[in-house]
């Protein structure tokens, strides 16, 4: 018994240390998402938002159709839904990401997250920050990897945009600094800055 605890005790020690030190790298791109869901009472947006519910994930992009805009939510359990832009909203000049469009959800580990739509590797290295379209698709049985349309990387959205497969020297999902939500009927945040 002494020896099993002596080897847990390593094992947690080591894994405390090989952990502290790394600091968490947060995306500079651009984003401003202020949404009130007691407003809209999206479903597809709750299921994401809600803490009880980790690993589901909702892919948010805006759509202008007949010059009125739309919100497009869609999770990764293939539920989807579209609400039309309030007045506040509009005013409030929406941002979202490098290319219209991010990824919220909770984490199975490690709480409420945000990412950007678009392919970190692809991005840099294609040197596009204009206008980059290197989407990510999420897996639609629910198990929070993400692939990359045109590169074929896949990220773990579940544990900290991970990448799952990949080469030497390619980087991770970084989320955004500032993503919060007051559950499913509250408001959701994603800022940049």
């Amino acid at each position: 018994m002494k020896k099993f605890i002596s080897n847990l005790f390593l094992l947690t020690s080591s894994f405390l240390l090989s952990s502290c030190g790394a600091e968490q790298e947060f995306t500079s791109w651009p984003c401003r998402f202020i949404y009130d869901n007691s407003i809209h009472l999206d479903q597809t947006l709750a299921t994401a938002t809600n803490s009880a519910s980790s690993g589901i994930f909702c892919k948010i992009t805006q759509t202008v159709k007949g010059g009125t805009k739309y919100l497009v939510f869609e999770n990764n359990q293939g539920l989807s839904s579209t609400q039309i832009e309030t007045a506040t909203e509009i005013r409030s000049n929406l941002r979202l990401g490098l290319n219209n469009g991010i990824i919220v959800g909770f984490q199975n580990f490690g709480g409420f997250v945000a990412y950007d739509i678009q392919c970190i590797n692809c991005v840099y290295k294609e040197n596009n920050f204009s206008n980059p379209n290197y989407r990510l698709t999420m897996d639609q049985k629910g198990t929070g990897i993400a692939t990359c349309s045109k590169c074929g990387k896949q990220y773990d959205l579940n544990n900290g945009g991970l990448i799952v497969n990949g080469e030497q020297g390619d980087r991770s999902l970084q989320p955004y600094r500032n993503a919060q939500t007051s559950g499913p009927q509250g408001v959701t945040t994603v800022l940049s800055e």
